[in-house]
C-alpha cells in the first residue's frame, strides 16, 4: 500500500520520537547505574555538610547577645524566605483560611510569619540560654495551670506552631510534675543529635521520637505522674478529620485519646511573642469528651483543640506557620 507523502513524513517523525525516548531511557539507566555505587558517599557528603552549616551557625549566632541572634536570624529570614517556593505555598494556605484578604494584607502577615520562624531557628539553636532565662516567659494563665494541676498531677498539654513552641515547656515549675515531649525525627542523625541535646533539658521524663512504639512509653509517663506534649496542629491522615479555619483538615486524635483514657486534663499551651525573645504563656483548658463512643469522643475533644488553635491564630496570623500543608489542597 502506498502512502501520501504527509504520511510518511509523520511516520518517520514518530519512529524518530520512539527511538530517541529509547535512546534517553537507556542514557538514563546507564546514569544510574554509574552513581549507584557513590549514592552513600554523597548522602554522607550532603548530611555532613549540613551539620557543618548548622554548628557554625550556632557558632555564628553565639558570639551575639541572645535578642541580637533572634532579631538577626529573624530579619534574614524576612529577606531571603519570600524568594522561596515555600513562600507561595504559604500564600495559598493563608488564602485557604482567610480568601477576603487582599495581596498587601497576605505580604505583611507572610512576612510576619518568617520573621518568627527566622527567631525561632535561632532561639532553638540557643535554647540553653532560654533555659537559664526562664523570667523570659511570663505566665498569663496561672490559674488555668493551677487548675488543672489540681485535679491531677499528670496532664496531656498541646500546643501549636505559632510563636515559639519550644518555649512552650520552659516553664514547667508551672505546669506539674514535669513532661515528656514527642517530635518528628530528622533524616539527617547528626544535626537530630545536635539539636536534641538542646531540647532535652525541657524534659523531665524524655523526648521520644514519633513512631508506632511511642504509645506505651507515653502511656507509662502518665501513670507515673508526669504530663505528656505534643505540637498538635499538623496534618496527620492517620487521625481524624475536622474543621480548621473553615476547611476541611486532619488532625492527631491521640492527645485527646490519652486525656479520656486517663481521665487527666487536656491544656492547650500557646508561647506567644511579645517583645524579641520574651513571650506569655497561655492556656486554655479543653473539655475532654467521654461518653460509650470513644471513636466520637476522639474527634470532639480534637476539634476542640482545634477551635482554641483557630481562636489564638485569628488573633495574630502572621505568628502561625502558614507553610504547613494542613488542608486538603
Amino acid at each position: 500500500m502506498n502512502l501520501p507523502s504527509n504520511a510518511l513524513i509523520a511516520v518517520n517523525a514518530s519512529a524518530v520520537c520512539q527511538n530517541e525516548k529509547f535512546v534517553l531511557f537507556k542514557m538514563f539507566s546507564q546514569y544510574k547505574a554509574l552513581i549507584k555505587p557513590f549514592r552513600g558517599a554523597l548522602s554522607y557528603l550532603a548530611n555532613y555538610s549540613e551539620y557543618l552549616g548548622l554548628i557554625l551557625v550556632s557558632s555564628i549566632l553565639r558570639a551575639m547577645s541572645l535578642d541580637r541572634a533572634s532579631a538577626f536570624m529573624g530579619t534574614s529570614w524576612r529577606v531571603i524566605a519570600p524568594l522561596t517556593k515555600r513562600h507561595e505555598r504559604a500564600r495559598q494556605h493563608l488564602q485557604t483560611a482567610f480568601p477576603e484578604l487582599s495581596k498587601q494584607q497576605q505580604d505583611t502577615i507572610l512576612l510576619q510569619m518568617w520573621e518568627n520562624l527566622g527567631r525561632v531557628a535561632a532561639e532553638t539553636l540557643l535554647l540553653d540560654q532560654l533555659i537559664a532565662q526562664p523570667e523570659r516567659a511570663t505566665i498569663i494563665d496561672q490559674n488555668v495551670l493551677d487548675n488543672a494541676t489540681s485535679k491531677s498531677k499528670a496532664c496531656v498539654y498541646v500546643t501549636l506552631h505559632a510563636g515559639n513552641w519550644e518555649v512552650a515547656g520552659l516553664r514547667t515549675d508551672a505546669i506539674g510534675n514535669g513532661i515528656a515531649g514527642v517530635y518528628q525525627a530528622l533524616s539527617n542523625k547528626r544535626s537530630e543529635d545536635f539539636l536534641m541535646r538542646r531540647r532535652l533539658p525541657l524534659y523531665k521524663y524524655g523526648l521520644f521520637q514519633k513512631s508506632h512504639s511511642t504509645g506505651p512509653k507515653l502511656m507509662s509517663v502518665l501513670k507515673q505522674g508526669g504530663s505528656v506534649a505534643f505540637v498538635a496542629d499538623v496534618r496527620d491522615k492517620r487521625g481524624v478529620q475536622i474543621k480548621f479555619m473553615g476547611n476541611e483538615a486532619t488532625a492527631t486524635h491521640i492527645p485527646a485519646l490519652l486525656a479520656r483514657a486517663f481521665k487527666v486534663p487536656l491544656v492547650a499551651i500557646y508561647a506567644q511573642r511579645t517583645n524579641g525573645s520574651h513571650f506569655n504563656i497561655r492556656a486554655q483548658e479543653i473539655p475532654v469528651s467521654i461518653t460509650k463512643n470513644r471513636t466520637q469522643d476522639a474527634l470532639v475533644t480534637t476539634q476542640a483543640i482545634h477551635d482554641c488553635f483557630e481562636n489564638w491564630i485569628k488573633e495574630d496570623p502572621g505568628a502561625w506557620m502558614w507553610i504547613m500543608r494542613k488542608w486538603f489542597t
